[in-house]
C-alpha cells in the first residue's frame, strides 16, 4: 500500500490526495502535524533523494526562521533536526511505494503507480 506524508489542510497535498482518490489508489495518510514526523521514515527519505530535496526553502516556515537557524542547515544531520522540530519545512507530500519515494506532487511520477 502506498503511505502519502504531509500536512492536511496543504494545497499540494490535497491535489494528491485527490488524484490518488480519482485513481482509485488505496494509501495511508500521515499527518505530520498530529502523528510528527516518523524518525525512520525522515532518514530513508534523506538517504534515497538527499536532504537538500527534502527541505522546502520557498515554504512560508523556512522564511520565518531566523537567519541564523537558516544558515545553520548545512548537512542531512542539521537539516533532519530541523524538519524534525519543524515539520512543515519538508516539501509535501511525500509518497512512499515500496522503496521509492516521490517528494512533492508529481503527476507524471504518480501515473507510474498504477
Amino acid at each position: 500500500m502506498l503511505s502519502l506524508y504531509g500536512l492536511q489542510n496543504c494545497d499540494t497535498v490535497k491535489k494528491a490526495r485527490n488524484w490518488l482518490d480519482g485513481q482509485g489508489l488505496a494509501y495511508r495518510f500521515h499527518d505530520f502535524k498530529k502523528a510528527g514526523v516518523p524518525e525512520a521514515a525522515l532518514a530513508r527519505w534523506i538517504a534515497e533523494t538527499g536532504w537538500q530535496r527534502l527541505l522546502n526553502r520557498q515554504g512560508t516556515t523556512w522564511r520565518k526562521l531566523d537567519t541564523s537557524a537558516q544558515a545553520g542547515v548545512v548537512d542531512a544531520a542539521t537539516a533532519a533536526a530541523l524538519m524534525h522540530a519543524q515539520p512543515s519545512v519538508i516539501r509535501r507530500p511525500v509518497l512512499e511505494n515500496g522503496d521509492e519515494v516521490i517528494v512533492g506532487f508529481d503527476e507524471q511520477r504518480y501515473a507510474a503507480l498504477r
